[in-house]
């Protein structure tokens, strides 16, 4: 079983390294196991003005950020022991809005894969993929977009001393 950070670190770990996340206020509500092997993160963009669209909901590009910052939380949570030896990177992402979206807006984030066969395959000297799906859900539990965003573990390189 992967052993998860908690919450607070993993908000910490985010806003530290995604300041626009941090400008849009995204705050991280929940941390869990998934299935047998597996991760979900819940975060929240809040109902704020000077994020709305035309029509009053939250913009699409705001909320394309909240499930791609859900996305990535996953991976940190997942795949964060592993940054000595790889770089988690966003490969492809992909958004279908479905509903128009009023007020706060929630993105419950799911890992498509189980983290040991993922970490097999870094251990086996390849550059896995995988994909997260995300949900985007008003308060009410509506969903208003579908995300999936492909991600990659990409080895880091060794550096022999006294070269870069």
């Amino acid at each position: 079983m992967t052993v998860l950070p908690d919450l607070p670190t993993l908000a910490a770990m985010m806003t530290g390294a995604v300041p626009f996340a941090r400008t849009l206020g995204i705050r991280y509500l929940e941390l869990a196991p998934d299935g047998a092997d597996g991760v979900r993160v819940v975060v929240a963009l809040p109902d704020v003005a000077d994020f709305h669209n035309h029509v009053g909901g939250p913009h699409a590009g705001a909320m394309f950020t909240l499930g791609e910052t859900a996305s990535g939380a996953v991976v940190m949570a997942a795949f964060g022991g592993q940054l000595d030896r790889a770089t988690p990177l966003a490969v492809r992402a992909d958004i279908a809005y479905r509903k128009l979206a009023m007020g706060e807006v929630r993105a419950t984030a799911r890992l498509s894969r189980p983290v040991t066969e993922v970490v097999a395959e870094l251990d086996a000297g390849t550059r896995p993929e995988f994909e997260v799906s995300v949900e985007i859900a008003t308060l009410d539990g509506t969903v208003t977009a579908d995300m999936r965003v492909l991600w990659t573990l990409r080895p880091n390189r060794s550096v022999a001393p006294g070269t870069s």
